[in-house]
């Protein structure tokens, strides 16, 4: 009787698994001959990735859904700015939750309605803007093509979106209201020093923004580890352009801390913010004020309380806690909470216009969309923006035609149902 080899009917076991046309589609790891090769991760969950990632789009007018840009992108970007966009935090359960939280709820289509013209205008706060698909914040876009935020104003321009800007922007504020042409939103990082932040919310104003998005979720570290693994591959030299010594040192070339005196900082982190700091704040600006980063009853309460002017229900697409609670599960308590005192927003992990109905219909007054025109404009710019919010423009208007609603005043929470 022969012997058996087990070393080498592993190894051919492995070899079939690597060709096998199921891993192939898949998207999974790539085995090699001697053991599993650790594959390029996607920032979401693969069954919402391309079938074949290596068949990559050329043009933006290719691309059938948001996701054709995320490989694009990959390719296009280096590797630490890809790693730290892409990011979650330690198992990044928070991640896959934002995606997966979307089954968790259906849609009721709705027949016999005329919406053979679909209005997708939206008032969000005295504004009317031509759809509720928000820009999100997402600091440093320089880093992913050299005409960042100015790039992607003009592309919200072109659909007329809602455009929110973010404190570590890499692009200064007027400039970009000039691309947008009209206001914006600006975000705001605290820090625990209120000189610092008068200093921005003083030059926010100055430069016509309508209001300001106090993020409160960035209170404490955060363990990216994505980041961490693909850092070491960027072969660059990053202490050219990242100077770690000192927050005045690494934010040097920002422009929204050109002047602002970070001394006595560490950080950036606003750990010692509390609702005082939500007083001192409105006696400061005229703007209106947000609160991004709300995902309790009970916070959401005390923010209607304390007369804030909107709320943006998020975690900060899974980038500051793995708390594993998603947004889509978390807007339904804080609509109920604020009781219709203010408008609620919503962001972190919304990718097609299915996500975008199901929050409009449980009470959003928009969406905040935040890595895919980050794809985008990674893979092509000013066109891969514009083409990213041009599909979910469309998938929001079909699905708004299959539950009936004409208008988005139509979208009410009886069209949508916990599976």
């Amino acid at each position: 009787m022969t012997p058996v080899d087990r070393d080498e009917n592993r190894r051919r076991f492995l070899q079939f698994l690597a060709g096998s046309p199921l891993l192939a589609c898949g998207g999974l790891e790539s085995l090699a001959a001697d053991g599993p090769k650790a594959g390029t991760k996607l920032p979401d969950p693969i069954m919402w990735a391309p079938l074949k990632t290596e068949d990559l789009i050329k043009t933006p007018k290719e691309a059938i859904n948001v996701f054709d840009f995320e490989p694009v992108c990959r390719v296009q970007v280096p590797p630490a700015h890809f790693g730290y966009m892409a990011s979650g935090i330690d198992d990044e359960v928070t991640l896959r939750a934002n995606r997966e939280g979307f089954l968790k709820f259906q849609l009721r289509p709705r027949r016999l309605v005329d919406v053979s013209k679909v209005d997708m205008s939206a008032d969000i706060l005295g504004v009317k803007y031509d759809t509720p698909i928000i820009i999100a914040p997402v600091g440093g876009q320089k880093a992913f093509h050299a005409e960042g935020e100015v790039a992607v104003a003009k592309a919200a321009r072109t659909g007329n979106h809602l455009q929110i800007l973010s404190n570590q922007t890499s692009s200064s504020p007027e400039d970009v209201t000039a691309a947008r042409d009209a206001p914006i939103w600006m975000q705001l990082y605290a820090t625990n020093k209120w000189d610092v932040a008068k200093a921005f919310v003083t030059r926010m104003e100055k430069a016509g923004c309508l209001a300001v998005a106090v993020t409160v979720d960035r209170n404490g570290g955060r363990n990216q580890e994505t980041f961490s693994r693909l850092r070491p591959t960027d072969t660059r030299d990053c202490s050219t352009c990242h100077d770690r010594s000192s927050p005045q040192a690494n934010f040097k070339t920002r422009p929204m801390y050109q002047g602002v005196d970070l001394s006595g900082l560490t950080n950036t982190q606003s750990s010692a913010m509390n609702w005082d700091f939500m007083k001192r704040l409105r006696d400061t600006t005229r703007m209106k004020i947000l609160i991004k980063g709300i995902l309790a009853y009970e916070d959401a309460v005390i923010a209607a309380d304390n007369g804030i002017d909107a709320i943006i229900v998020s975690n900060h697409g899974a980038r500051s806690e793995d708390s594993g609670r998603s947004t889509i599960d978390a807007l339904p308590e804080i609509i109920e909470a604020v009781n219709g005192r203010m408008p609620v927003l919503v962001d972190s992990g919304f990718r097609r216009g299915t996500d975008i109905t199901k929050a409009l219909c449980m009470g959003a007054t928009g969406v905040c969309i935040g890595r895919p025109y980050i794809w985008g404009l990674g893979a092509f710019g000013q066109p891969g923006v514009e083409r990213v919010l041009e599909l979910l423009r469309i998938e929001l208007r079909a699905t708004m035609q299959q539950v009936g609603a004409p208008t988005i005043k139509h979208l009410v929470p009886a069209m949508v149902r916990r599976a």
